[in-house]
């Protein structure tokens, strides 16, 4: 599952935190403790978006998480997913990418390390890259423009491999 940055934080899959041995609904308990500091509560249509995260395997629209509450609960509308899928994007619970064909994707996190996306525009395909592995090119910005930069939300958008039909040299 893909990654993504917060300033001052470090981001990781809750499927990466199961296989470290830790429950899969951990991030309740945290998610739970940073709606009790800003005041907020538990809903439980906001139980059913975060039990509907879990559940997704790689990162899903706004509709697709939708169905999903919709099989726990079918008087959740479709604003209730968005008003708590943007809240769950600002505690940092969740990370969006927008795949270049209007829909944006979410995805569960925890805490873990910061991150680019690569974007598929043939498939759709959405891979995570370790910021370490394009740091060259932030360095290069840096010696070049003077400009540090601090990756917070960056997409790169193109073709992959098995949509190119190539090898990833050509």
């Amino acid at each position: 599952m893909s990654l993504f940055c917060i300033p001052g934080r470090i981001v990781v899959s809750c499927d990466q935190l199961q296989q470290k041995g830790v429950a899969t609904m951990a991030c309740e308990k945290i998610f739970i403790r940073e709606l009790h500091q800003r005041g907020l509560r538990l809903t439980p249509q906001r139980e059913m978006v975060l039990s509907a995260l879990h559940e997704a395997k790689g990162f899903e629209t706004a509709e697709e998480i939708y169905e999903r509450v919709r099989r726990l609960s079918a008087s959740v509308d479709i604003s209730t997913i968005y008003r708590t899928l943007d809240l769950l994007h600002q505690m940092g619970f969740v990370a969006s990418v927008d795949a270049g064909d209007g829909q944006v994707r979410f995805a569960l996190t925890a805490l873990q390390e910061p991150h680019v996306h690569l974007v598929c525009q043939g498939c759709g395909r959405i891979i995570g890259v370790p910021i370490r592995d394009v740091e060259p090119f932030l360095q290069s910005l840096r010696a070049r423009y003077g400009f540090e930069v601090h990756v917070e939300d960056v997409t790169f958008y193109g073709l992959c491999e098995t949509c190119r039909g190539s090898s990833p040299s050509a």
